[in-house]
């Protein structure tokens, strides 16, 4: 069948080369012909180097090291950094293509997006211009992973209430506390640390530290086994009086949690990102899926429930990468707020979940089983309502801004 993917049995996974989009994709002018030819070689990329090695990865729960070195030497990492940071100097497009792509491929090991588009981001703004040469190029170059430190036990996303402190003395911090839920977590050799540094303070109180792999006092607990996203590390961090050099202060003392507020619209919109691509990826893994399988002596595509459904998810992918599109355009030029990203993000992973949860029914029995690509990624789309701040809280956000009085006419 010309355009259609393949199932091959491996490892007691079925692995799924998904085929061309099942609808006509619109146009997306935002990508010059440039982007298109990155978006090729990252394709080419995550065929060869991630989709044939992703089910082995989600059953040792990591992605080996090497990966993120190939990554690095194929340019797929920190593609927005500015050469004078050690990066390639192109635009945050080139990153959001690595995303789209792994979207695609339904692999959700590999954590680049947030060592690229996540953590990167805060050593560029506000690391010392030392401490920036020191690490930015080997994040550049898949030698050093990078992970961000926010949630403790008993926290969640109240990263005010954080309990994690560092006490200044002299030329170091003196940093105590444990972090849990964190993405690269057991791969990080950069951990940037949202911490206590004047307790009383609440929210002024919060400062981000630099935490590097074999400083003393600073461990890993278990790798922590999730429902979903089996191939990400996620693990729990603990600092036992940890030095750290006050060099590896970001930006001025007191100021963590206006930094992480002034990233956050960033980092929703990736999730908007991440969350379109793999329900593109879901509704065309489905649609192969049901024009092969056959029931009752006739195709599961020829019944009308099935198309009447397919319909119903296609049209919301639709409406879901017009809204992306014009998110990320907003971004780009510097005009998405803090409201805006938080609508996306709700959005797209409700969206995502509702486009798992109808394709993995037209599956039938079999979406139920581990080994075939909708069940993982039913289960790995479960987190993306929860991390980056949960459905709940995005819909606070936008409620606030709109009963605000101050906004009335």
């Amino acid at each position: 069948m010309a355009g259609a993917g393949s199932y091959e049995f491996r490892s007691n996974f079925i692995l799924f080369t998904p085929p061309d989009t099942p609808m006509k994709p619109a146009p997306r002018p935002l990508f010059s012909p440039e982007h298109e030819a990155f978006r090729e070689q990252v394709r080419r990329f995550c065929e060869r180097e991630i989709a044939p090695h992703h089910a082995t990865w989600e059953e040792a729960h990591g992605v080996p090291r090497e990966v993120w070195r190939q990554a690095g030497e194929n340019g797929l990492l920190c593609c927005w950094l500015p050469e004078a940071l050690g990066g390639p100097g192109a635009d945050l497009l080139f990153d959001f293509i690595v995303s789209e792509e792994l979207g695609r491929a339904g692999a959700t090991g590999p954590g680049f997006p947030l060592h690229s588009v996540i953590v990167a981001p805060y050593l560029a703004a506000h690391g010392t211009p030392a401490l920036q040469q020191a690490l930015l190029p080997a994040m550049v170059a898949g030698e050093k992973i990078a992970a961000i430190a926010m949630t403790e036990p008993g926290t969640g996303s109240d990263v005010a209430a954080i309990r994690t402190q560092a006490r200044r003395e002299g030329d170091h911090y003196v940093l105590n506390g444990q972090k849990t839920f964190i993405t690269n977590g057991h791969n990080a050799d950069i951990v940037v640390v949202a911490c206590k540094t004047d307790p009383d303070q609440g929210a002024h109180g919060v400062s981000l530290l630099v935490v590097e792999r074999g400083m003393e006092g600073f461990s890993r607990g278990r790798n922590l086994r999730k429902i979903g996203q089996h191939a990400q590390d996620t693990a729990e961090l603990f600092f036992d009086n940890v030095r750290v050099p006050a060099s590896h202060l970001l930006g001025e003392e007191g100021q963590g949690f206006r930094y992480l507020m002034q990233k956050l619209a960033q980092e929703r919109l990736l999730v908007s990102v991440q969350c379109q691509a793999r329900a593109e990826a879901a509704l065309a893994w489905t649609v192969d899926y049901v024009k092969e399988r056959k029931a009752f002596r006739q195709r599961v595509a020829d019944f009308q429930n099935t198309r009447f459904k397919l319909a119903a998810v296609a049209t919301d992918i639709a409406a879901g990468r017009a809204y992306c599109d014009q998110l990320i355009a907003q971004h780009l030029a510097g005009e998405l707020d803090a409201v805006g990203a938080a609508a996306g993000k709700l959005w797209h992973s409700e969206l995502l979940g509702r486009v798992t949860d109808e394709c993995l029914q037209l599956f039938g029995g079999y979406g139920y089983m581990h080994e075939y690509p909708i069940a993982r990624a039913f289960t790995d789309a479960r987190i993306e309502r929860i991390y980056a701040g949960t459905s709940e809280i995005m819909k606070e956000i936008v409620a606030r801004d709109l009963l605000d009085d101050r906004k009335m006419p």
